[in-house]
């Protein structure tokens, strides 16, 4: 595995958001991943170190193969940590479940082609308010 330089949270994201990710994840995630709530999505995931499995909500889309998830949270968040150490994870979106290969973390600027591919204006906008440096890319097999 290569180096990553590790990317934190942007000040919005640590001052607003972080706070009500313990209040609003379990009902964002009851709701994520399926059909009439395209752009959120579920993440299955197995912690690298407990080996339990976990379930994160945060947004995506998929373009072509490849499933693009903005990292509001960096590449330091617990979530994106364990699926990179596992190399895989299934992410459930739009009512569909991909199995989700060789995460890779992007800078927004190298990501720049795929993330206007997959996101509408108004969410690249968001992306910039709430700072996000960086993507994950995942190949789905199926």
């Amino acid at each position: 595995m290569s180096t990553i330089v590790p990317v934190g949270p942007s000040v919005i994201v640590r001052l607003v958001i972080a706070p009500l990710t313990k209040l609003l994840n379990p009902l964002v995630g009851r709701l994520a991943g399926r059909r009439f709530l395209p752009m959120m999505a579920r993440i299955h995931h197995v912690g690298r170190r407990s080996g339990r499995p976990y379930m994160t909500p945060t947004s995506a889309h998929v373009v072509g193969n490849i499933v693009v998830i903005p990292l509001s949270f960096g590449n330091r968040s617990d979530w994106a940590r364990n699926v990179r150490a596992a190399g895989q994870c299934i992410v459930q979106l739009s009512g569909k479940s991909y199995r989700a290969t060789q995460p890779q973390f992007i800078d927004a600027a190298d990501a720049k082609q795929v993330v206007g591919q997959a996101f509408n204006p108004i969410e690249r906008f968001a992306f910039k308010l709430l700072g996000v440096r960086q993507f994950l890319l995942l190949h789905t097999t199926g």
